[in-house]
Order: C-alpha cells, then structure tokens, then sequence
C-alpha cells in the first residue's frame, strides 16, 4: 500500500518514510506512526507523519504486519 492518502495510514502501524534531509538519495527509514501531520486527504509525495522517535517525514511504502 502507498503512502499518499491519508485514511490508509493509523497510528501504531509501521511504515517506510523519506526524511527531509534524505529526499535527494530517496533513502527510507522505517518506523512506527505516532501522529499524523497531514490534514488533507490525499497528497502526491506522501502524508506527512511524526514517528514514535519523533522523526517526521513522508510515508513512501506501509509495512503489512505480520502473520503469527
């Protein structure tokens, strides 16, 4: 699933995003979504979220979780 619309992404999920300073490489960090930044429902680079880490970027790719 991708990042760009909104009503795809919950907190607690884990996800893949691009932080601001690794734009150019297009490298991806993985984390769990804490907050939701942003407010539109859609938009084309990614929505906007803060990590539990605190970091914040762009959601490139969500992580399907784990069957047990």
């Amino acid at each position: 699933m991708n990042g760009q619309t909104r009503t795809n992404i919950k907190p607690g999920i884990t996800v893949l995003i691009v932080l601001k300073q690794d734009q150019r490489t297009g490298k991806l960090t993985r984390g769990i979504v804490k907050d939701i930044l942003t407010k539109s429902p859609n938009h084309p680079h990614g929505i906007k979220v803060r990590l539990m880490d605190g970091q914040v970027g762009r959601v490139k790719e969500i992580v399907p979780e784990q069957q047990t």
